[in-house]
């Protein structure tokens, strides 16, 4: 099975001498929904914002589809889309402007672009508000716009920070359907979640990190046996309180 990401013993200290990730190991194989589920400050958004080469780390190496961050930087990105958990995005355009402009950075052919835009818009139910100013846009608007901009060019890995929040039900019924239909294309998917439930039900299989420590990962069935991913995720707030 094609391995799309591969983390090997990430570590990442911050200069205040946090240790934020400590020798984290994971794989994502093609055609996988991968959660990655801990507490606020658990290392969740640092192990991400690494994976997709926005913050340096201080041991260890990742690698997208057989490419590596530290030494192919540049040829690693071309594999990602990312959507953090709250997107900055350039509020002087709209929304189209924005979508055309990943498609351009991506080579995304005319065509292409065109159609997964009208389709990812209706989907997202921003038909009639991709041509406004981004600077007008709610939350929950920046993120369909950012997610429509990931998708648009059809990314080996998708790599997500929390991306259900500030969705409206529908909005995150559609989302769940494009990940398994980027999966079934042969991509993958990495996100992170507070919502065990979607992780549960979404997710061919989870990791557990807490203080930057992975302490399970597996299938879903495996971590969670008869009971749900609710209980082991307390039982191990207990065990390591």
């Amino acid at each position: 099975m094609r391995e799309v990401l591969k983390i090997d013993g990430l570590t990442k200290v911050y200069p205040s001498g946090k240790r934020a990730v400590s020798s984290l190991s994971l794989t994502v194989t093609a055609g996988e929904i991968y959660g990655f589920i801990g507490h606020n400050g658990a290392g969740k958004s640092t192990t991400i914002r690494a994976v997709c080469g926005v913050m340096e780390f201080d041991e260890g190496e990742i690698t997208v589809d057989g490419c590596s961050m530290r030494a192919q930087p540049i040829e690693c990105k071309r594999h990602i889309a990312y959507v953090p958990d709250n997107p900055d995005l350039y509020e002087f355009m709209t929304g189209r402007q924005y979508v055309t402009l990943l498609a351009d950075l991506y080579g995304v052919n005319a065509m292409d672009r065109q159609g997964r835009t009208a389709r990812y818009a209706r989907l997202f139910g921003m038909e009639d508000s991709l041509d406004e100013m981004i600077g007008a846009y709610s939350h929950g608007m920046k993120q369909k716009t950012a997610l429509i901009g990931a998708l648009v060019h059809k990314p080996s890995l998708m790599v997500l920070d929390e991306p259900f929040v500030g969705l409206d039900p529908e909005a995150a019924f559609h989302l769940k359907a494009a990940m398994r239909e980027l999966c079934a294309e042969g991509g993958a998917i990495f996100f992170s979640t507070h919502v065990l439930e979607v992780a549960e039900k979404l997710c061919d299989r989870i990791a557990i990190i807490r203080r930057g420590v992975l302490t399970a990962q597996g299938t879903v069935r495996q971590i969670v046996g008869e009971g749900t991913l609710e209980d082991v995720f307390m039982a191990e707030a207990e065990e390591h309180a």
